[in-house]
């Protein structure tokens, strides 16, 4: 007999405790040096419990990382904001609880996200990564997605550079 301790589901209402959490644990180890401090608060404040409750009575689509049956990290995902490009789907967000980084979770959810926009027969895919975010780019280039554009993301008053990685 098989059990799987880890697994790539939907997002139940239940989870929404343990989504909030392992957001705010990953931002503040992604991002803090990167976003300024107050920013950085800001945005994790706004992403408490209510937010995620929210999220999923509205049914984002939304894979989550359940381990031993704790959501440990998810995945968004969708069609592409970018309109008319050959990268019809896009993954808006990736972000695993710190204790759970550097195990291939992460590579299950992007996997589990490619899988369901492959469902949606939706071709090609884009990521956007903040530059100075080394571990999520490393991520993506070892993945084998290739940096193709750059743009910028505001965060109060300093704008700070992005990269989008593509999948054909």
């Amino acid at each position: 007999m098989t059990v799987d301790v880890v697994q790539i589901r939907q997002a139940r209402l239940k989870d929404a405790a343990a989504l909030a959490a392992a957001y705010e644990e990953a931002w503040r180890n992604a991002y803090q040096g990167i976003i300024p401090h107050l920013s950085l608060q800001r945005m994790i404040a706004k992403r408490g419990l209510r937010w995620w409750e929210g999220a999923l009575r509205k049914r984002t689509p939304l894979l989550v990382l359940d381990f031993g049956g704790e959501a440990a990290g998810y995945v968004t995902f969708g069609r592409s904001r970018l309109g008319r490009s050959p990268f019809q789907g896009e993954i808006f967000e990736l972000y695993l609880h710190p204790i759970y980084q550097g195990l291939g979770f992460g590579e299950k959810l992007f996997e589990g996200a490619r899988t369901r926009l492959a469902e949606l027969r939706l071709r090609g895919l884009l990521v956007w990564a903040l530059a100075d975010n080394d571990p999520a780019c490393s991520f993506y280039l070892r993945l084998g997605g290739k940096p193709v554009a750059e743009g910028t993301e505001s965060f109060g008053d300093i704008s700070l550079r992005k990269v989008a990685f593509v999948w054909s």
